[in-house]
């Protein structure tokens, strides 16, 4: 399997200072700043990251489990929310799902999304921290 990397540099102070976040591949490139970590100021910063990141390893793991099982996914939506305090800690991360997925019940539904937000990659990572789960079978 590959090793993924990313790169931040950060100059100054954390007040006035700015950095600026990179994926290796290139895919995207961003830059983060105290306002942009801590309040709604332009810019991104690593809990975003995390969240998109996040997003995309449930949706992907979820997938996964669910057409190895025979079912068709036709689509997963999902939104990850990171919440930062002012220790600065992170204390809980939202998952919010909507899954359109052929011949299956709610209830067989609800265990592969529990078994997604326990077992993508990321979640394993981040198992540290409070994940609440909210998943909605649509058609």
């Amino acid at each position: 399997m590959p090793i993924r990397s990313s790169t931040a540099i950060w100059k100054g102070n954390l007040a006035q200072g700015s950095g600026t976040m990179r994926l290796a591949s290139g895919a995207y490139e961003g830059t983060y700043t105290d306002g942009s970590r801590f309040r709604e100021d332009k810019g991104t910063n690593p809990e975003e990251l995390i969240s998109a990141a996040h997003a995309g390893c449930f949706s992907m793991f979820l997938s996964a489990i669910i057409s190895k099982d025979g079912y068709i996914v036709n689509r997963i939506d999902t939104t990850s929310r990171v919440h930062l305090d002012g220790s600065p800690k992170i204390t809980l991360i939202e998952l919010e799902t909507q899954a359109d997925i052929d011949g299956i019940d709610d209830q067989t539904f609800q265990k592969y999304a529990e078994q997604a937000e326990h077992g993508c990659p990321i979640s394993v990572a981040l198992a540290a921290v409070p994940m609440h789960l909210v998943a909605k079978l649509v058609h």
